[in-house]
């Protein structure tokens, strides 16, 4: 089973508990989802509903997918995305709320695209040292990888060998997270900690 909704980052704030604790959370639009295809074991040999969220413009959507979202009787959207073994029966074209998938309390999941950082060095990127030793008679080494290989044997370097390149932009999956607060009338929830990407982007919560 794997419920969940497609969702927009707006940003972070802070809540206080009962006991007067600070709680870091998310704050994460849940607009209702729409069911764009519903996915049989005798079509499509597994049960999975494909949820849509969002509006996109029909000139910006390709005319395999205008096709796809006609066969469906819904607008074009934004983000689809795919939930395997959704235990809410629904039907092409209804909608799904935030509160039919969640609950204060629930321990979710948060999968995002973290934010790009561009080029960066070792040090940022894989938590290097760098050289940091002044009295070996070293001087503007102190940011750098250091040797990558061997000289005669094998006179390659290995792959995956950690180096400077550009960082971010991953599919990123947190795991253990806590509905802290759910506002159905606004369809936001507030999500204990934080999830990857930036203001505005896409996120998947599942439960």
């Amino acid at each position: 089973m794997m419920n969940g909704l497609i969702g927009k980052k707006i940003g972070m704030t802070s809540v206080y508990d009962g006991s007067g604790k600070n709680i870091p959370c998310t704050v994460v639009e849940a607009k209702p989802n729409v069911v764009t295809q519903v996915k049989t074991a005798d079509t499509d040999g597994y049960y999975a509903l494909q949820l849509g969220y969002g509006s996109a413009k029909e000139k910006n959507t390709s005319k395999a997918m205008r096709g796809h979202y006609a066969n469906a009787d819904v607008s074009p959207k934004a983000k689809l995305m795919e939930f395997r073994d959704f235990d809410i029966a629904k039907e092409v074209g209804q909608e799904i709320a935030i509160t039919d998938v969640f609950e204060e309390g629930d321990i979710v999941r948060a999968v995002g695209t973290s934010k790009g950082k561009g080029f960066q060095g070792v040090v940022k990127r894989y938590n290097f040292r760098g050289v940091g030793d002044a009295t070996h008679g070293q001087h503007n080494r102190l940011r750098a990888p250091g040797s990558i290989g061997q000289s005669s044997t094998p006179s390659r370097v290995f792959k995956g060998t950690r180096m400077a390149g550009r960082m971010g932009g991953d599919r990123v999956t947190v795991q253990n997270l806590e509905v802290v607060k759910v506002f159905a009338d606004q369809n936001i929830l507030l999500i204990k900690g934080a999830i990857p990407g930036h203001k505005g982007s896409y996120v998947i919560i599942e439960k």
